[in-house]
């Protein structure tokens, strides 16, 4: 699993999405440019000491990303890009996500462009709220779309039990 950030503008978000994807097992792309410089103490903090563990890659722009990563593939059986937006008419839960499937969130002021949505409607999903309400928090969003994707997936290599640290469960 893939998360792609869209000229992603807040620090903190981003290191929270990053430590959301240490957590995971899954990449972080992030597509320039960007709201702040990967080296702020924002995105760091947000990512605790989980940072240096992060698959993470960086491109100059979109059509650079779609080359480096044979995307569009044209393949039925090959991963997708799902595009989160609010624009959306296909709710997240209601797709099929493929374990090598991306999924792109852009950035928070303004969203993944126009000109690259309306190529992909398809593939457009969103998570419903209140019509009051413009977005909710990226790195909420990156959690919640995420998890459904691992869910649908078996939380493949995820330790699905935990353990007390001093006691113990009883059976």
């Amino acid at each position: 699993m893939h998360i792609v950030l869209h000229q992603p503008e807040i620090p903190a978000n981003t290191g929270n999405i990053g430590r959301t994807c240490v957590a995971t097992g899954t990449g972080l792309h992030l597509i320039e440019p960007l709201g702040f410089r990967l080296s702020e103490k924002n995105i760091k903090r947000a990512g605790m000491d989980y940072w240096d563990k992060l698959a993470l890659t960086r491109y100059i722009n979109y059509e650079e990303f779609l080359s480096k990563n044979g995307l569009p593939s044209g393949s039925e059986s090959g991963p997708k890009i799902w595009y989160a937006t609010t624009k959306a008419h296909h709710v997240y839960t209601d797709v099929t996500f493929g374990p090598d499937d991306y999924i792109m969130f852009g950035k928070e002021s303004a969203g993944i462009p126009e000109e690259i949505l309306v190529d992909h409607e398809d593939t457009c999903i969103r998570i419903p709220m209140l019509d009051s309400i413009r977005s909710l928090n990226l790195s909420n969003s990156v959690a919640i779309v995420l998890y459904e994707a691992l869910r649908q997936n078996g939380f493949a290599s995820m330790q699905l039990a935990g353990e007390l640290h001093r006691l113990h469960w009883r059976e």
